[in-house]
C-alpha cells in the first residue's frame, strides 16, 4: 500500500462507525466513509465539537452542518497550497491520499533532467496539476466542469504558480486526448482519475468498467516516444489494484517496456491503523 504520511495540515484523527474525524488546518470535520466499518470509542472531543459535519440522508444525499466553518480556507502540503471548502456530497475539493501520487510525479519530473510535458485528465481542482507544475513540467489540465477548472487556477495562484506553463482546458477527456494525438501533440507523463459513473453533455452514460480500457488505449497513443510515467487512479468499488496493473500492461508497457506497480492508497489514522482510499496504478520508464 501507499500511505500518504507527509501531511502537516491534514490529519485523520480517528475513524469508525462509517465516519472519519479529520483535521484540515485548524478546522475539524466529520464526514461519512464507507470503508470505516469498525467501531471506535469516540474519545476524541472533535467528534462532539467539530466545526463541520456532513450528515448522510437515508434517502440519498445529505447535508452539511457548517455554521462554525469559514466559507473556504487554505491548507498546505510541503510547498503547495490548496483552497478547500465544504461541497455537495461530503467533499472538500481535495483528496489528501493523492499526495503520494503527487510525490511520485514530482520525483519523476525532477529527475528527468529534460523538459517534461504532462497531461492531467479528469483533473478536478488541480492537485496533480499544481504538483507537476511546481516540479517544472508544462501541464495540460483537462476537466469537463468549468467550476473545477477555475478552482484549479486558484490553487495554482495560492501556490505561487500563476505564471507556470499550464493550459487550462474545459472539455471531455476522451475526445480531447484523441484530438491531441491526431494533432501530433504528445505527452511525457499522463495522469487520470476517471469517475466511476457519470453522464456526458448529450446525456450519454459513462461507466468506468465499460470505458476505462478505451480511455487508457487512447491516452497511450498520446504518449511521447520517450515517456516518463502514466498513472491511473480509481475510487470505484470492486476495482482492485491488479485491474489497473493489467490495464497499464496492455496499454503502455506492451509498447514501452518499463515498470508497473499498483497499490491501495491509504491514510494513516492517528489512533492506529490506516484507512483505505481507493487504488492507483503507476507505469514508469524506470
Amino acid at each position: 500500500m501507499w500511505i500518504a504520511d507527509g501531511w502537516e495540515d491534514y490529519e485523520l484523527l480517528d475513524c469508525g462507525g462509517g465516519e472519519k474525524l479529520e483535521r484540515w488546518g485548524k478546522q475539524i470535520l466529520v464526514r461519512p466513509d464507507p470503508q470505516a466499518i469498525w467501531e471506535t470509542p469516540h474519545t476524541n472531543r472533535g467528534w462532539r465539537n467539530a466545526q463541520g459535519r456532513y450528515h448522510r440522508s437515508s434517502s440519498g444525499g445529505g447535508h452539511w452542518d457548517k455554521d462554525k466553518l469559514p466559507e473556504s480556507w487554505v491548507v498546505g502540503y510541503k510547498d503547495l497550497k490548496f483552497q478547500v471548502k465544504p461541497m455537495n456530497f461530503k467533499h472538500t475539493g481535495l483528496f489528501p491520499e493523492q499526495a503520494v501520487n503527487w510525490d511520485f510525479a514530482r520525483e519523476k519530473i525532477k529527475n528527468a533532467e529534460r523538459p517534461i510535458r504532462v497531461l492531467n485528465l479528469f483533473a478536478y481542482t488541480g492537485g496533480a496539476t499544481v504538483a507537476c507544475a511546481a516540479a517544472g513540467a508544462q501541464v495540460c489540465h483537462v476537466d469537463a466542469a468549468k467550476g473545477m477548472v477555475n478552482w484549479a487556477r486558484e490553487n495554482a495562484r495560492v501556490s505561487g504558480l500563476s505564471d507556470a506553463p499550464v493550459r487550462w482546458i474545459i472539455d471531455d477527456a476522451l475526445k480531447f486526448v484523441q484530438r491531441e494525438a491526431r494533432r501530433g501533440r504528445f505527452y511525457d507523463g499522463i495522469l487520470m482519475d476517471p469517475p466511476s459513473y457519470g453522464r456526458g453533455p448529450g446525456g450519454e452514460v459513462w461507466k468506468l468498467e465499460n470505458e476505462l480500457y478505451g480511455l487508457a488505449k487512447a491516452c497511450s497513443e498520446a504518449l511521447s516516444d520517450d515517456p516518463l510515467f502514466f498513472l491511473i487512479n480509481s475510487y470505484t468499488t470492486g476495482f482492485q489494484a491488479s485491474v489497473l496493473s493489467n490495464m497499464l500492461m496492455k496499454c503502455v508497457s506492451s509498447c514501452h517496456g518499463g515498470i508497473i506497480d499498483a497499490q491501495e492508497l491509504c491514510l494513516p489514522v492517528t489512533t492506529g491503523g490506516v484507512l483505505p482510499c481507493g487504488a492507483s496504478g503507476r507505469w514508469s520508464a524506470k
